[in-house]
């Protein structure tokens, strides 16, 4: 494609990204919504082992993007009980030096972050400025990472997330669908409420702060790079990004099911043999606030957004692997 304007002869400079857990199920569709924005770069493991710092630290210094998008994260929750440091290397200490790096670069840095930095034991849905009290060691790690970007590279958006699900990787949907194609009969919590908030929508909703974050920075153009620098009146810092709605774990699966078997998945279980329990009837390694609920009104407020009920997204996603 020929990027030159034929009147002018200017040519539009192209945004460089890069892309890190670009292989993880939220990676996965972020690829897809960054690529008409810029270069995408999104390192494998065999490129980039993200627990080499100093390989880490060449590949960007070498890049020189013009923002960083962090998709990499240690997400095993009940694992991270039992290796607090592996979980820290990637949710604290990776962040961190992306947050130091991207300092020194004068660039954005988008970090994602999670439900799990709070207890849940408040009914109403969490803002960005109430305080944190994470209940297990993920969410420790988690918070830790946004304490260190936050004190590091003014230019940052965290963005926290509950109840990823997609349409790659292991997430609650995928495992559902695989165990109603076997099981008769299947005992889901129903006392832990969240919005299933699918990757399609925070890679869409990435996409879109970043251009409008490109576009103020002049990054499009060939803007001098003292101009670069100048002070704009840009949203940075910490939103909540779910879809709309709540819902608890018992009748998200409940609604997976019927809505596969409507869509002529041929399942093993009905939705009537699917049990609600309770969180203290299914024990786990680490645990789990009750409710993971977000306010997304500064986000929406700020980036002019419309956030769609989490039954769209499921419904985006059940076409896709049905």
């Amino acid at each position: 494609m020929n990027h030159n304007d034929p009147t002018t002869g200017f040519k539009p400079r192209i945004p460089h990204i890069l892309l890190l857990g670009g292989s993880g199920q939220l990676g996965f569709e972020m690829k897809r919504t960054l690529a008409p924005i810029g270069h995408v770069q999104a390192p494998t493991r065999a490129e980039v082992d993200l627990s080499d710092s100093n390989r880490l630290v060449h590949y960007i210094r070498n890049l020189q993007p013009d923002a960083i998008v962090n998709a990499a994260a240690y997400t095993a929750v009940d694992k991270a009980e039992s290796e607090p440091q592996q979980a820290d290397a990637l949710n604290h200490l990776l962040p961190k030096l992306l947050a130091e790096e991207t300092r020194q670069m004068n660039v954005l840095l988008i970090h994602y972050s999670t439900d799990y930095v709070f207890d849940g034991k408040q009914t109403e849905p969490y803002t960005e400025s109430q305080p944190t009290n994470p209940l297990n060691q993920y969410g420790l790690t988690k918070r830790a990472g946004e304490l260190a970007i936050e004190c590091t590279n003014p230019r940052h958006l965290i963005l926290r997330t509950s109840w990823l699900v997609g349409a790659h990787g292991h997430n609650f949907m995928r495992t559902i669908l695989r165990l109603a194609a076997s099981r008769n009969e299947l005992k889901v919590v129903g006392d832990q409420v969240g919005a299933p908030t699918s990757t399609q929508l925070i890679a869409d909703t990435t996409a879109h702060i970043l251009r409008q974050y490109l576009k103020a920075y002049g990054k499009y153009s060939n803007v001098a790079e003292a101009d670069l620098n100048k002070k704009i009146e840009f949203p940075f810092g910490l939103y909540h990004l779910t879809a709309g709605g709540a819902t608890d774990w018992h009748t998200l699966a409940t609604h997976i099911v019927h809505s596969a078997q409507k869509n002529g998945r041929d399942l093993v279980l009905n939705p009537e043999r699917i049990l609600r329990i309770t969180t203290a009837e299914y024990p786990t390694l680490a645990m789990r606030p009750q409710n993971s609920l977000l306010n997304t009104t500064r986000l929406r407020e700020n980036f002019q957004l419309s956030i769609p009920d989490w039954q769209e997204g499921i419904s985006y996603l059940l076409r896709i692997v049905l």
